[in-house]
C-alpha cells in the first residue's frame, strides 16, 4: 500500500494554453488498468469460472464482494451518451431481462457459492429506473437470496429524474437503497435541447428535497462539461444552481465527442461544441466555484462535501478507483451482472456480451455470458498500482512500490522517467530520488501523467477522449 500522504489538488489553476495544446491528448480514464480495449476473446467464460472458483476456495479470507447490475434500457435517447443502452418504450422488455438476469445469477452462484458476502451494490445503465417498482423489488429479492449482504453496506442506484417522483424515491428507500445518483448533466435549456434531454431544474430540486426527507445517506449529481452550446456564462449558471442544490457528491465528466464510435453523437453539431480553451476554463471554474462552496476536490472528476466518506477517504489516503469512478471501498472483487457488465475477480477482468441477443443466447445455452477479458501479468499488476496511486493520491513512493513487487523501481521504469522530462520541466510533476508527485497544475492532466506508465496505449490514443 502507498502511504496515506496525498498530493495537493488545485483550487484555481487554469492551464496556460501552450501546456494544454502540448499535453491535452486522447487518453484513458483509468477506471481499470489495463483498460477494457485491451481485453481479449481468448479469455472466456471458462477462465472466469476458474477465477470465481479460486475466490470460493479462499473462503472467509476473501473480502466482501461488490456487485454491479447493468440495466440497459432508456425511454429516450440522449445524444451525448456513450453507455451501452437500448432505447425502447416497450416496458415488457424489462421483465424479460430480469428473467435472464436470474439465470446469470444462478450460473455465477454455482461457481462462487451461495451466500457469498457482498458489501456494496450499484445499479447502473441505461436507466435502472426504467424498471418499475415491482420489477426492482424482484431484482433485489433475487440478489438477497443469492448473496449475503453486509448490514449497513452501500446500496446505490442511478436515477433518471424524468422517470421518478417522490413516491418512487420512497419505494427505493423501502427496497434498501441508501444512495442515489441523479443524472443532471446541465441545467441550461439550450444545452438540454442540443443533447435531447429536457428536464427542468425545478424537477431535480423537488426530487432532491424528497430524497433528503426520506433520509438517503448520500446523493450524487452527474454533470458534464464540453457539451454543445455550453459556454462560460451558461456553465457558471449551472454551477450556481448546483451549489444551491448542494448534493453530497458531484461527478463532473468531460464530454468525449467520438461520433465514429457512438452513433447517437452524430446528432450533435460539432461546431456547437466549446473549444479546448473554453473546456479548461469551465473545469477551472467548476473547481473554483465548488471548492468556494465548501466541496473537496477529490480528483479528476469528483467533488464531495467534507464529511462525505469520499472526502474522508481522500484525506486518509484510502481513495480507490474502479469502473464506477472514485470510491471508498477496499480493493476487492467486483461481480458484474447484465449485458456488457465488466467485472474484476482476483487478477482478472471479464466482460459480458454487449448485445442483448448474444447475452440471451449464451444464457439459453446455460453458459456464463462472458465473451472477453484478461488475466493480468505481474507487469500489469505493478503498472496498475502505479497508475492508481497517481490517479487516487497523486503520489508514488518508489521504495514502497519497489518492495511490494521486488523490483528496482527506478531501473524498471527508467524509460518512463525519461518520458516525464517535459512534464517535470513544465512543473506538472515533481520527481525526486524517492517519489513522484503530481503538482497542482499537473492534477488537471493527471491522466496524461498516468499514461506515461501505460505500456499499451501509445498506439491507440485516438479511441479515447481527450484528458481535459
Amino acid at each position: 500500500m502507498i502511504p496515506a500522504a496525498v498530493a495537493p489538488v488545485p483550487v484555481q489553476a487554469p492551464l496556460p494554453i501552450d501546456l494544454l495544446r502540448e499535453f491535452d491528448v486522447p487518453g484513458p480514464r483509468y477506471t481499470s488498468y489495463p483498460t477494457a480495449d485491451r481485453f481479449v476473446e481468448a479469455f472466456g467464460a471458462d477462465d472466469y469460472a476458474r477465477a470465481l472458483s479460486r475466490r470460493r476456495a479462499a473462503g472467509a479470507e476473501a473480502p466482501p464482494l461488490s456487485l454491479y447490475v447493468h440495466i440497459p434500457f432508456c425511454e429516450s435517447l440522449c445524444y451525448y451518451c456513450a453507455c451501452n443502452k437500448v432505447v425502447t418504450r416497450h416496458r415488457e422488455r424489462g421483465r424479460q431481462y430480469l428473467a435472464y438476469l436470474a439465470r446469470e445469477v444462478e450460473l455465477q452462484v454455482a461457481q462462487l457459492g451461495r451466500s457469498a458476502t457482498a458489501g456494496q451494490l450499484h445499479l447502473g445503465g441505461g436507466s435502472p429506473t426504467f424498471l418499475d417498482d415491482s420489477e426492482l423489488g424482484e431484482l433485489m429479492a433475487l440478489l438477497h437470496r443469492s448473496f449475503a449482504f453486509v448490514p449497513g453496506g452501500e446500496r446505490s442506484i442511478e436515477i433518471d429524474p424524468r422517470t421518478v417522483d417522490a413516491q418512487r424515491l420512497a419505494n427505493l428507500a423501502a427496497l434498501g437503497f441508501n444512495r442515489l445518483s441523479f443524472g443532471v448533466q446541465d441545467f441550461d435549456p439550450e444545452v438540454q435541447q442540443a443533447v435531447h434531454r429536457i428536464q427542468p431544474a425545478s424537477q431535480v430540486f423537488s426530487l432532491m428535497n424528497a430524497a433528503r426527507t426520506l433520509g438517503f445517506e448520500s446523493i450524487n449529481v452527474d454533470l458534464i462539461y464540453g457539451l454543445p452550446r455550453q459556454n462560460d456564462a451558461s456553465f457558471e449558471r449551472t454551477l450556481a444552481q448546483i451549489n444551491e442544490l448542494r448534493p453530497d457528491r458531484i461527478a463532473l465528466y468531460a464530454y468525449a465527442h467520438l461520433p465514429e464510435r457512438f452513433k447517437p453523437q452524430r446528432r450533435i453539431a460539432a461546431e456547437e461544441l466549446p473549444d479546448a480553451a473554453t473546456r479548461v476554463r469551465m473545469l477551472a471554474s467548476a473547481i473554483t466555484r465548488l471548492t468556494e462552496a465548501g466541496y473537496v476536490y477529490i480528483g479528476m472528476d469528483h467533488f464531495a462535501l467534507p464529511d462525505d466518506p469520499l472526502a474522508v477517504a481522500r484525506r486518509q489516503g484510502r481513495l480507490q478507483r474502479d469502473f464506477q469512478g472514485y470510491g471508498t471501498r477496499p480493493e476487492g472483487d467486483l461481480i458484474a451482472l447484465g449485458v456488457s457488465g465488466i467485472g474484476r475477480v482476483g487478477a482478472t477482468y471479464s466482460q459480458n456480451a454487449k448485445s442483448l441477443d448474444e447475452y440471451y443466447d449464451l444464457l439459453d445455452q446455460g453458459r456464463l455470458p462472458v465473451v472477453r477479458g484478461l488475466a493480468l501479468s505481474r507487469d500489469d499488476l505493478l503498472r496498475r498500482d502505479v497508475i492508481m496511486a497517481l490517479m487516487c493520491r497523486g503520489r508514488v513512493d518508489f521504495n514502497v512500490m519497489g518492495d511490494a513487487f521486488a523490483v528496482d523501481f527506478q531501473r524498471y521504469f527508467a524509460t518512463e522517467f525519461a518520458a516525464l522530462g517535459p512534464m517535470v520541466a513544465h512543473g506538472l510533476v515533481r520527481l525526486s530520488d524517492h517519489d513522484l508527485v503530481v503538482t497542482e497544475q499537473g492534477w488537471f492532466l493527471v491522466r496524461a501523467v498516468a499514461m506515461v506508465f501505460d505500456r499499451y496505449c501509445r498506439a491507440t490514443r485516438t479511441r479515447f477522449s481527450r484528458v481535459v
